[in-house]
């Protein structure tokens, strides 16, 4: 799987947790996205320093290691614009595709 299609798989998670009490981590865990630890946290952390999301903190060790901290992760409303954007251009680019396929 692609990092855009993970980065919007947790966007997505995020935005339907906004109507639970709690987030389920383990839903978007680095096992459940089958990738690995190190991947995982770079997306994480790319998503929190761009404001997709917030309620995590970031350290980065001497060694460079990412020490991510989460407290309360949520959606941001620059988090709900990029999924808006991505699924309309998602259906556009159905709807291309579509009209390809008819044209001889």
């Amino acid at each position: 799987m692609d990092n855009f299609s993970i980065i919007y798989r947790i966007l997505r998670y995020l935005e339907k947790a906004m109507d639970y009490d709690e987030v389920d981590m383990d839903r978007i865990s680095a096992t459940t996205l089958k990738l690995s630890e190190q991947r995982w946290a770079a997306i994480m952390e790319m998503l929190t320093i761009e404001g997709y999301i917030d309620g995590m903190s970031i350290k980065r060790t001497l060694d460079g290691d990412v020490v991510l901290s989460v407290s309360t992760p949520r959606i941001t409303l620059k988090g709900l614009e990029y999924l808006q954007e991505n699924s309309l251009m998602k259906k556009a680019a159905d709807i291309a595709k579509g009209i390809t396929d008819f044209i001889p």
